[in-house]
């Protein structure tokens, strides 16, 4: 029964694929540029509203300053995905064929969608001050990445598939204050991010029925790795990116003021990529389905470091 209830699954995903499917310079760009008189990123994820110090323009820069990396973050990630996706396509090679299907729709959208975020650099570095910089090569990433447990890989990928779609539907649909372009940039990436988040809800216990109690566990250890080299990208990203805030704003700022900033756009970007994902109502019933109350508390600790 949980066969054919999966079967149901995968053919579910297929279905919303179908209808959710589009193109990138008919749909998205549609000839049009980068509003720079407009913010990128809504406060709910930016978290500038919190900047006291800032004047409302200063918002907005530092707010399409992060827009610029949350574009660059989804980039890269999706090295990743597609790379353990497609290992798992295996396991249905000569089995589910509905699953296979729809595994593969995963990859092909995916795929489209790091196509597209690396013409949206393009095109943001075309018309966005000079000097910005995204620090990380997406293949080295992935290969840090691909090092660790499927059971983990499949835990990090579920996190971000679901704070892709918490973030646009709690804060980017709702701002009318955002640059069209970026806003629908999001829209038609949230479309197809719903039926992956899906499969890796079926994925991830899939893979961790195969595990002993010893190999779960060294997967959680996994897990917190990844979260750590995660939190390492951030705190070297939005150093970097407030730098190049600083350089451009025409202002200076106190030390205490510098480090006021530093301070909430690190935030922001761990509740953007960690916590908006782990604290979702669906990871978190997941992982305490596949979980002992021990494994936990090792995460939560680990997280904790971090809040």
């Amino acid at each position: 029964m949980d066969y054919i209830a999966d079967r149901d699954r995968y053919a579910k995903c297929i279905e919303i694929s179908k209808r959710a499917r589009w193109d990138i310079d008919r749909d998205v760009i549609r000839g049009r540029s980068f509003d720079l008189d407009r913010k990128f990123l809504p406060d709910g994820i930016s978290k500038v509203d919190r900047l006291d110090l800032l004047s409302h323009e200063e918002k907005k820069l530092l707010s399409r300053i992060q827009g610029r990396t949350y574009a660059n973050m989804f980039g890269f990630v999706e090295r990743f995905i597609v790379s353990k996706i497609l290992e798992i396509t295996r396991d249905h090679w000569l089995g589910e064929q509905v699953a296979l299907e729809a595994l593969v729709r995963f990859c092909d959208e995916e795929l489209k969608h790091q196509d597209l975020f690396r013409r949206i650099e393009a095109m943001m570095a075309e018309r966005m001050p000079g000097g910005y910089r995204f620090l990380f090569d997406p293949n080295e990433v992935a290969a840090i990445v691909l090092s660790k447990s499927t059971w983990a890989v499949l835990a990090l990928i579920l996190e971000i598939e679901l704070f892709t779609q918490e973030h646009y539907k709690q804060s980017i649909e709702q701002d009318d204050e955002l640059s069209d372009l970026y806003k629908d940039l999001f829209y038609f990436h949230f479309r197809e991010e719903t039926s992956h988040a899906m499969m890796d809800e079926i994925e991830w216990p899939r893979e961790d029925a195969k595990l002993t109690a010893e190999q779960r566990d060294r997967s959680v250890g996994d897990l917190i790795d990844l979260v750590a080299a995660v939190d390492g990208i951030l705190q070297q990203q939005s150093a970097s990116d407030v730098q190049h805030f600083l350089s451009l704003c025409g202002r200076s700022f106190s030390k205490g003021g510098d480090e006021q900033i530093q301070k909430g756009v690190l935030g922001a970007y761990r509740w953007q990529y960690i916590f908006s994902g782990v604290e979702h109502r669906r990871f978190r019933t997941l992982l305490g389905n596949l979980t002992t109350t021990t494994q936990q508390d090792r995460i939560h600790s680990a997280l904790a470091t971090l809040a």
